[in-house]
């Protein structure tokens, strides 16, 4: 069966973004690069919420989204929204389905693992759900303050255990955990 992956950068306290979707902050150097580039092989499918999706387009150059589109191999990738319309925009397929029940489905169907790109509300919902398998983050070495959150309120507490730890010329730490 599939694995459920959620994770991304945060800040060391816990933000992906700041409050208006900024990650100037986020330290794409080449270490940085090889730590996601040596992630995306085990994936071949993405999910993320409509936030997720609607910040990383208005916030990264076309160049950028053009990188990521290549690393990402054709990959299919799903944004949930309960506001848009259904249907492709571009390289995402819009989809206004429960994402518990579409993941549940993804999970149990042939293939490489789920990635849950990013997004504290559908990252959480999922874990509720008991849907996710792994949880890993690359911690930046910054405080924002505030902004958008990689959890938010659960209705239950999730144990951990450590898979992999790894600290970085840079600052970072990118942390790995199987959920128990």
């Amino acid at each position: 069966m599939r694995k459920v992956v959620y994770g991304g950068a945060v800040s060391l306290d816990m933000y992906l973004a700041r409050e208006d979707g900024g990650v100037e902050w986020l330290i794409f150097d080449s270490e940085a690069m090889e730590l996601m580039k040596g992630m995306w092989d085990r994936f071949d499918v993405m999910v993320m919420g409509r936030k997720t999706w609607e910040v990383s387009m208005g916030q990264f150059s076309a160049e950028d989204l053009k990188k990521a589109e290549d690393a990402k191999g054709g990959m299919p990738s799903y944004v949930f929204s309960r506001t848009m319309e259904p249907g492709a925009r571009g390289a995402y397929q819009i989809v206004n389905d429960d994402p518990v029940e579409f993941v549940q489905e993804l999970k149990l169907k042939p293939g490489k693992d789920v990635m849950v790109m990013g997004g504290g509300e559908i990252g959480s919902l999922l874990l509720d759900a008991g849907l996710v398998d792994e949880v890993g983050f690359n911690i930046h070495p910054v405080l924002l303050g505030s902004g958008v959150p990689a959890f938010i309120k659960m209705a239950r507490q999730t144990g951990l255990e450590l898979i992999e730890s790894k600290v970085m010329k840079n600052g970072c730490v990118y942390l790995h955990y199987r959920v128990v």
